[in-house]
């Protein structure tokens, strides 16, 4: 075992032979958007990114499928169904089976396996002072996700939203890999501020958050002025804002966007300062066009993230 417990990382790794791990991981939730289509095709994407965060290559997936046979027409399990074979075809990877159960509650995930070489794993823990952090997909999705539930979002601002959420993270996985990065993970639940600071907990490390440089979908902005505030993101806010540092210039819509959970978020690299630029850039020249570097790592024993 290369990566397990000890740790709690983006998935688990274990060595097969001197030159080939595996990477596992498992990932499913409730409907976020009403299409059946394409909540497949979100959960396919959101389960497959814990490999692409750990540097792997995902090869091989199983579904996870509660459905409420008694209250909802098999043909929406169709839909979803579809949707993440589809999204598990542009990723390169084979479904092998799954299991279903009968549940009150839709749900639908994937377990994934994926391979990388022992050498090359990708974990949060190992940030250096002084890397730059690059973040590939904006912030913004649940508070988007709560205006669409209260009706207030348009159907474009659905749409596009829907679409960077099933989005892989398979061409900045690929991109990153040119580059000598230091730790990976993806942004999901826990929101920006969560995820950091499961990167930099007992690292002696800390964190410069350079929040006008963080990358957000503009109408979360909105939303979150108005009050639309997914529960998560309060939840997050409490477990973690005794490490956060907010300094007078950042303003709280753009903290609450920090603390918005994601789903199907992109990647937050850590890469040397050197590298950062020239990263940035072949992600935008890869088609990942709101790339950005939003901080670095400080040394800090105290473990603070500072928004600044």
């Amino acid at each position: 075992m290369l990566v397990g417990l000890t740790h709690a990382d983006d998935a688990g790794v274990y060595r097969v032979s001197d030159d080939l791990a595996l990477i596992q991981t498992v990932d499913f939730f409730t409907p976020i958007v009403d299409d059946p289509y394409m909540f497949g095709q979100i959960a396919a994407a959101n389960a497959l990114s814990d490999v692409y965060a750990m540097g792997g290559i995902p090869k091989t997936a199983m579904n996870l499928v509660a459905f409420p046979a008694k209250d909802m027409d098999l043909s929406v399990l169709r839909e979803i169904l579809q949707g993440g074979i589809d999204k598990l075809r542009e990723a390169g990877v084979v479904l092998l089976g799954g299991h279903s159960i009968e549940d009150k509650e839709l749900k639908y995930g994937l377990s994934v396996t994926g391979f990388i070489h022992p050498d090359r794993v990708l974990t949060k823990k190992a940030l250096q002072t002084g890397d730059r952090l690059i973040l590939t997909k904006p912030l913004g999705t649940g508070v988007i996700n709560t205006a669409i539930k209260a009706g207030l979002a348009s159907a474009a601002v659905a749409d596009r939203v829907s679409r960077q959420m099933a989005t892989l993270n398979k061409d900045a996985a690929r991109i990153m890999a040119d580059f000598p990065v230091h730790a990976c993970t993806d942004i999901t639940g826990f929101g920006l501020v969560g995820h950091l600071a499961e990167m930099v907990e007992e690292s002696g490390h800390g964190v410069r958050l350079e929040a006008s440089r963080v990358p957000l979908i503009p109408e979360a902005l909105e939303f979150a002025a108005m009050g639309l505030i997914p529960a998560g993101a309060y939840n997050n806010r409490a477990f973690r804002e005794k490490m956060v540092r907010r300094g007078p210039g950042v303003n709280r819509e753009v903290e609450d966007l920090l603390y918005d959970p994601q789903t199907s978020g992109g990647l937050l690299i850590g890469v040397a300062e050197s590298h950062a630029e020239n990263l940035v850039a072949a992600l935008k020249a890869g088609g990942i066009d709101v790339a950005a570097d939003i901080g670095e790592v400080i040394d800090g024993p105290e473990e603070n993230i500072y928004l600044i």
